[in-house]
């Protein structure tokens, strides 16, 4: 890899060669994948971890052998279909990432991974994806193949459009909690489709609105779609996407049929604290990647752990 203070950019058109080439190229090939973005797909345990216990028989739905496996089949199956989406768009944004103060860094756009091996190992990736998919279920296969096609379509054209831009952005997330769903076998309720849709929403806009930031404030090139927007734009979808976020889990928690109501009831003031705190992540412009503000948001993890304690209790727990 380069040393430090040298160019990544001059150390890879330097054509290097030997042993040390080869391990560099392992390497990008490795961070060009994106591994840390994998827990996003956590999402996928969503629905079977909400379903609590079988109906007829009992016992806890996420921890029959069959349920463990097909979600673990969609984790595997939205981690290839994640990274080979993410090859493509850091091949295709290759000039203007090497443009940009950070993401010039990337293992493509450093030149460190060739453009048309990215392109080969993706194609690679993305059709593992669908077809390991078929091993869970038929259902899982399509949701993956439509994350795949919405996400092309974006990597093509649509990142450029502003709203739909955010809007695919949002779906991915919602497509990694449906996938666990249908792998399971699991119906998923309309308050559940719901909170994660304007979840997904919030995580999206913030996102946006912390790139926005940052390119403001650091002088850095802004994409096609962020030049029609505005902090008071963004603000304005993130504030509407989490009030309609907490307002469908309320609705929800308060459900009469409920068994633990009051563990349900109990939930919302966690839940809506963790909102908040996300919230200020947001609005300070430092909820870039989701998954950095999960890993490193000390404040976030106390009222989060006590919402997932909550939920489990309201779940779980046996009148």
């Amino acid at each position: 890899m380069p040393t430090m203070g040298e160019d990544p950019i001059a150390a890879a058109d330097a054509g290097r060669t030997g042993p040390r080439a080869r391990q560099t190229l392992a390497v990008g090939l490795f961070a060009a994948l994106r591994p840390r973005q994998w827990i996003e797909n956590v999402l996928v345990l969503a629905a079977p971890l909400g379903a609590g216990r079988n109906a007829v028989t009992g016992s806890i739905v996420i921890t029959q052998p069959e349920v463990i496996g097909r979600t673990a089949i969609a984790f595997i199956v939205f981690c290839l279909a994640a990274s080979g989406i993410h090859l493509v768009n850091d091949a295709l944004d290759v000039a203007a990432d090497r443009a940009h103060p950070t993401k010039r860094y990337r293992p493509i756009a450093a030149g460190v991974v060739p453009v048309n091996l990215a392109y080969a190992l993706s194609a690679v990736l993305l059709i593992a994806a669908i077809a390991l998919s078929f091993v869970a279920s038929w259902q899982l296969a399509v949701v993956i193949a439509v994350y795949v096609g919405i996400q092309l379509a974006y990597c093509l054209g649509l990142k450029h459009e502003p709203v739909l831009d955010i809007c695919i952005v949002s779906s991915g997330f919602l497509l990694r909690a449906v996938a666990g769903g249908v792998a399971a076998g699991i119906t998923l309720s309309t308050w559940f489709l719901l909170v994660m849709a304007f979840g997904s929403l919030f995580m999206a806009a913030g996102e946006r609105y912390a790139e926005l930031q940052f390119a403001l404030n650091a002088g850095a090139g802004i994409r096609r779609s962020l030049q029609y927007y505005t902090p008071t734009y963004l603000r304005f979808v993130w504030t509407l996407a989490a009030t309609a976020m907490v307002v469908c889990y309320g609705l929800w928690a308060f459900e009469p049929e409920h068994d633990n109501g009051i563990w349900f009831a109990i939930s919302v003031v966690p839940f809506t604290i963790a909102v908040l705190r996300y919230a200020v992540d947001v609005d300070g412009g430092d909820a870039g990647e989701p998954e950095e503000v999960a890993l490193h948001s000390r404040r976030l993890r106390l009222p989060a752990g006590l919402w997932i304690v909550t939920v489990a209790l309201a779940i779980y727990l046996k009148n």
